[in-house]
């Protein structure tokens, strides 16, 4: 292959006038004008690294109104937390930032203009009650199903119910899949054996038997599940027990897909139930692989994370200048979150600063002078409290102030880590796991790569990922199109790349975008009032025109919701990435975020001013990331008839804004891999049910993704091309330009040299305008080739010299 082709809505709307809570009795109100697009270019004041946010202020999903791109560069560059979303109007353009009430009023000073609130936190705490409602009612459920069954001696009821079984065919097969539930499948992982008969009037069991396994979302039992082959159509199954209670159903036939659906008749689908935390979306994958170890298997990435952990802190006092930050030298579970520190007034006059340290107590005994006032600053005791209670934790001024303020005395305050998961949730260092999905799973076989939650607060995302891993399985025995994709397909699904920010995401703070890892200082809001401003935003770290390369759409800054890290790849998440991405076998991708109902590839960032963006694709490759995308959307569509629209689907840097430093760039301008994002739905946690109708939709494009790379394995059909002719504007010239049968790169000379690969490449005309025209004099020869990106060329020609089957044709100006 030539190296030209492998190189490196919904929403909550509240009154436009409408108050955005802070942590402090601030609060700001948007007026009716704020609809208006401004006429002047923000900014208009120099604006803050640190926007201001702080840790118990409430973010809210806010609209921005800006008049142009130029405006939209400049809010970027804020590194205000955005959504994925740009929505271009006759009147300017609208985006949604995930603000908090200081971080409006710094913007709307610096001439930004804001619209309507479309979510708030009280939506994300009503997701959570809604998981947790669902899975209690399904405990419950399970429950009195199991209590029932315990008196199945006197009222005859069985432990085992058939809840379902369906007889269909797929091509020349014959298939029975049967869902059962058994009163112990709550703790009891056993597989139920399903007995069938052949036919009407047989014995059951004369037609086979089949297992069915444990289905479980959440950690919630819902039913045993199972489709297998048979060769003759079963009437009755039977079930027994484990505890010998017995189920008998009568099979019913199955209706086929209507339409040009690409799955069979019987295809399984629909197997998420709830939201899942990174912890139970990992234990979902494992339960697959070890269900199904011919086809599957965890792998554990290279890099452990910083872990669901933080150091216990506080902050004492109320004026800065008086103000001390308390952190724990422990992990807050390790210790840190015992210590505690009070700070009191002597009672007498003359009295020495003093510190004293009984087990995790700290106390602290103000200095006073003659008259008994109190004297000691903040500079004074941060010194004091390192000097003897240093052991076991760190003080300092509040955040680069000289601390000369005298403090005020201070109760005894607990330090916490502000931590708040079950015991469920580790707070070690934390591994990463992809399950890898194939019958070849060394290499041999082309390599598809899907990853989800590079963004903390994006939970649609990687339930996308699972249910199609439980597709691919489940539906491996008898879907002849799914066994071909397992079969000949190396599929990687990893379902978090960033289980700290996931976690920290549903327990604590539902906004979180970034990943855990602190790495402000005292001096720049590393205090526990900054602690819902901290760490890496993952899809800004990679390498490959980044910030670090000089270009747009991160920060620099360790509270920006864009911060791009110290340093490219410092964070253990993005090196998950990369390792993934360096698999040689791997040359297709998906990542997988929300919101905004995008479907995009690179190039993903541009240079400003004037937008100059990373290297275009050439007009072969941009066609088939075109031409993929329109099998791909067209499956999503399928399922609910909502489409991505095409003003959202193309180069990132042309629908959406620049994000310097994205995975997806890396992978294609480092690995050369095909790599698209999908931008799920409009919300990051909307409502159960459609998050769930999301899932189902975009699952079915990430299954076609699998047909498409499939396809271009197996293509080996050479492309076509020619020459069409029209007449230039300009005297004794022609206009011309190049077709071909299928996505391919032309390469041409106009002097009678024999084309090679180093010849000029046929480019594209622009951003999203097709081939490019070239005007040639009256008379010339064109010399060409076509090669597809699958690397086949035109008439098997050898671009290498020495080829003479290379294309030729002396363009005229038409006539008539």
């Amino acid at each position: 292959m030539p190296e030209i082709l492998t190189r490196n809505r919904w929403r909550h709307r509240l009154p436009v006038s409408v108050a955005l809570a802070t942590g402090t009795a601030m609060m700001l109100l948007v007026s009716p004008a704020a609809a208006v697009v401004p006429k002047a270019a923000a900014p208009t004041t120099e604006i803050p690294a640190d926007l201001g946010r702080l840790a118990d202020e409430a973010p809210n999903v806010v609209e921005v109104v800006l008049a142009d791109s130029a405006e939209l560069d400049a809010l970027v560059a804020t590194g205000v937390d955005l959504d994925h979303h740009v929505d271009h109007t006759d009147d300017g353009i609208v985006v949604h930032a995930v603000v908090t009430g200081n971080e409006v009023a710094t913007l709307a000073a610096a001439g930004f203009t804001f619209g309507e609130v479309l979510h708030t936190p009280a939506d994300a705490q009503a997701r959570v009650a809604e998981r947790e409602a669902t899975i209690a009612e399904h405990l419950a459920d399970n429950r009195e199903f199991a209590a029932a069954a315990t008196f199945s001696a006197q009222s005859a009821v069985s432990d085992v119910k058939i809840i379902r079984a369906d007889y269909y065919t797929s091509g020349e097969n014959q298939v029975l899949s049967v869902e059962a539930k058994w009163a112990q499948g709550q703790t009891v992982t056993s597989a139920l054996t399903v007995e069938r008969d052949s036919g009407p009037g047989t014995e059951i069991g004369s037609g086979g038997t089949q297992n069915i396994t444990r289905f479980v979302d959440g950690g919630v039992y819902l039913y045993h599940r199972g489709a297998a082959q048979v060769t003759t159509r079963p009437d009755y199954v039977r079930i027994t027990s484990p505890t010998g209670d017995v189920a008998v159903a009568k099979v019913q036939e199955w209706l086929p897909i209507s339409g040009d659906a690409p799955e069979g008749p019987g295809y399984q689908k629909d197997f998420v139930n709830s939201y899942l935390t990174p912890t139970e979306l990992y234990d979902r994958i494992k339960a697959l692989a070890a269900q199904y170890p011919k086809i599957s298997e965890i792998v554990e990435l290279p890099y452990q994370t910083n872990g669901y952990r933080r150091k216990a802190q506080a902050v004492l006092g109320s004026a800065n200048a008086s103000r001390v930050g308390v952190d724990s030298l422990a992990w807050g579970h390790e210790g840190g979150n015992d210590i505690s520190v009070e700070l009191v007034n002597p009672g007498a006059a003359d009295a020495p600063l003093t510190v004293t340290v009984t087990g995790t107590q700290v106390r602290v005994s103000l200095a006073t002078n003659a008259a008994g006032a109190i004297t000691s600053t903040a500079a004074q005791v941060a010194a004091a409290l390192n000097a003897q209670a240093g052991t076991l934790l760190k003080a300092y001024t509040y955040r680069g102030n000289a601390g000369a303020g005298v403090v005020a005395p201070a109760a005894r305050t607990a330090l916490s880590d502000g931590l708040s998961a079950p015991d469920s949730v580790s707070r070690d260092p934390h591994s990463v796991y992809a399950i890898r999905i194939g019958k070849h799973r060394d290499g041999s076989k082309l390599g598809v790569l899907a990853y989800a939650q590079e963004h903390a607060r994006e939970w649609v995302p990687p339930l996308v990922t699972i249910e199609t891993a439980e597709r691919l399985l489940r539906n491996y025995g008898h879907d002849g199109k799914t066994k071909q994709l397992v079969d000949n397909l190396d599929i990687w699904i990893a379902p978090s790349i960033n289980p700290d920010g996931g976690h920290y995401s549903f327990y604590d703070f539902a906004s979180q975008r970034k990943n855990m890892t602190n790495h402000c200082t005292p001096e720049t809001s590393g205090d526990f009032l900054g602690r819902t401003s901290w760490g890496v935003d993952n899809n800004r770290n990679y390498i490959e025109y980044s910030l670090f390369d000089g270009y747009s759409g991160a920060s620099t800054s360790c509270t920006s919701g864009t911060y791009a890290g110290p340093a490219e790849l410092s964070e253990p998440e993005s090196r998950n990435v990369d390792w993934l991405a360096s698999q040689p076998n791997i040359k297709f991708s998906m990542n997988l975020h929300s919101s905004g109902n995008y479907f995009m590839w690179s190039p993903g960032s541009y240079a400003t001013p004037g937008r100059i963006s990373a290297p275009r694709p050439t007009l072969a490759e941009e066609s088939l990331f075109w031409g993929a995308s329109s099998r791909i959307l067209t499956a999503i569509k399928r399922h609910r008839n909502l489409a991505v629209t095409p003003a959202r689907t193309g180069p990132i840097a042309d629908v959406l804004y620049s994000a310097a430093g994205n995975s997806g760039d890396m992978l294609w301008y480092k690995y050369g891999i095909y790599a698209w994002n999908f931008e799920v739905g409009t919300s990051f946690q909307p409502p159960w049910s459609s998050a769930h109708e999301e899932t189902m939709e975009f699952s079915n494009g990430l299954v076609e993704m699998l047909r498409v790379a499939r396809d271009f394995d197996t293509d080996h059909q050479r492309p076509t091309s020619t020459v069409s002719v029209s007449a230039s504007a300009t005297p004794g010239m022609v206009d011309l330009k190049f077709d071909t049968s299928e996505p391919a790169a032309v390469f041409y000379t106009l002097d009678g040299a024999k084309p090679t690969y180093d010849s000029a490449l046929y480019g594209s005309a622009g951003i999203r305008e097709g081939g490019e025209t070239l005007t040639v004099p009256a008379g010339t020869t064109v010399h060409w080739f076509s090669v597809d990106a699958a690397g086949n060329v035109e008439k098997n020609y050898k671009p290498d010299g020495n080829g003479k089957n290379f294309n030729k044709q002396t363009v005229v100006a038409p006539t008539g």
